[in-house]
């Protein structure tokens, strides 16, 4: 049986292993989330295009697509992030000198906060229009001169 000392080693070990899977599973929600926004603006402005509306100008900022790219690369610097912290709390472990950080869960909340903030703008502007206007299907217009 091995010495009480390094059951514990091995338990915190483990459970830094299980920390880092918790941010990888994070990481790769963002992306899929990212990725999924971004596509789904493109498909709102062909349902658009297929039921013949307007297109509406799109912000070079505030849109469905950036902000699906924010969120892909949130997710791959988070998944950077977690790997050296995870390297960073093994070494600790292993020197018996583990000092808990709350960095990243406070540096992912606030970005996470902002991005959620910024999607809200995304989300009142696009106004859709039920009604879109089409001269009548009898193919005549009685108010042009």
């Amino acid at each position: 049986m091995p010495p009480p000392g390094n059951i514990d080693r091995q338990r915190e070990h483990q459970a830094n292993e299980r920390t880092f899977l918790a941010w990888l599973r994070t990481s790769i929600a963002l992306v899929g989330f990212g990725f999924a926004i971004a596509r789904f603006g493109i498909f709102l402005q062909q349902i658009g295009f297929v039921m013949d509306q307007p297109a509406e100008p799109i912000h070079p900022l505030l849109n469905s697509q950036v902000l699906g790219i924010c969120l892909v690369v949130l997710g791959i610097a988070v998944i950077g992030f977690a790997g050296w912290r995870y390297n960073v709390t093994f070494w600790q472990i292993e020197r018996g000198a583990y000092r808990p950080s709350r960095l990243m869960v406070w540096t992912m909340t606030v970005i996470v906060m902002v991005l959620g903030l910024l999607s809200i703008p995304i989300l009142l502007v696009r106004s859709f229009d039920p009604s879109p206007e089409r001269p009548p299907e009898g193919g005549s217009n009685h108010n042009l001169p």
